[in-house]
């Protein structure tokens, strides 16, 4: 087979090389308008092509890889007092996985606790290559399924503008969720 960045011949999906040099974490942050802290692994320049395999199956594999490389190595060094869980961005199966429950999974460890479709859009509009104002003007529209009072990390694996985040930290306030912060593969906005 051949690495998916490079081309070279590779018993992985993404060769070691390819792995060392565009899937090692450079972790940069964001402050929404909220204050809802954001916390990317990649910028989304470097590893565009990696993400758009989610709309198929061979992304299943990718996602693996990326979450093994970047939210794993995360919640092995991540430790609080209290354990908090982790909720993922309206992790529905699409192609056969949900790309966002492959990285929630990858939090799993003593500190943090990984929870699934609790956090479900009911509207499934594409924001894909949309701009702000069609967000805003087309929410998600989330519902929670889970504890009150509780504290949590979100899950996506995109940031663009910011608002599927918003939009769920806004919802999650209203049952006491504390969101400490989220975690997404990549940031879109260039710098």
């Amino acid at each position: 087979m051949y690495c998916l960045l490079c081309n070279s011949y590779s018993f992985s999906l993404v060769c070691k090389g390819c792995r060392e040099e565009f899937l090692t974490p450079k972790i940069s942050k964001r402050i929404l308008p909220d204050g809802l802290e954001v916390y990317s692994f990649y910028k989304y320049k470097y590893i565009e092509k990696l993400l758009l395999t989610k709309h198929k199956f061979i992304g299943y594999f990718v996602y693996n890889i990326m979450a093994k490389e970047s939210f794993k190595k995360f919640a092995d060094t991540f430790s609080l007092q209290n354990p908090i869980y982790s909720l993922g961005i309206d992790d529905n199966v699409k192609s056969g996985y949900s790309h966002t429950a492959i990285l929630n999974k990858a939090l799993k460890s003593n500190a943090i606790k990984p929870v699934f479709a609790k956090l479900r859009a009911t509207n499934h509009v594409n924001y894909s290559g949309k701009t702000l104002s069609f967000r805003e003007a087309n929410p998600r529209k989330f519902q929670y399924f889970f504890k009150e009072e509780i504290e949590t990390v979100l899950v996506d694996d995109i940031i663009t503008t910011g608002t599927t985040l918003k939009e769920a930290d806004i919802l999650l306030k209203k049952y006491k969720v504390n969101v400490l912060f989220a975690l997404t593969l990549a940031d879109a906005r260039d710098n």
